[in-house]
């Protein structure tokens, strides 16, 4: 499913008044210039050293603490 299809169920199951309010955010986003632009070197650069050390694995806030020998108390 898209995230056309994705966004129009979504409005589809919201109350009445909440919809003024995706309303305003779709309608300022649509009227926003944003410009999308390309990367440059630097971006290029930073994006293949992320791809480089990024596996694609996951791991939860709870292994991280445990790896790191932290607790919750420690934050």
């Amino acid at each position: 499913m898209g995230e056309r299809e994705r966004l129009k169920q979504a409005i589809d199951r919201l109350p009445d008044y909440k919809l003024a309010y995706v309303a305003d955010l779709i309608l300022s986003i649509e009227k926003s210039s944003i410009e999308e632009v390309e990367p440059d070197e630097l971006d290029l650069e930073m994006i293949a050293n992320a791809e480089k050390n990024n596996d694609g694995s996951i791991v939860s806030f709870e292994e991280l603490l445990e790896r790191e020998g932290l607790t919750y108390n420690d934050l």
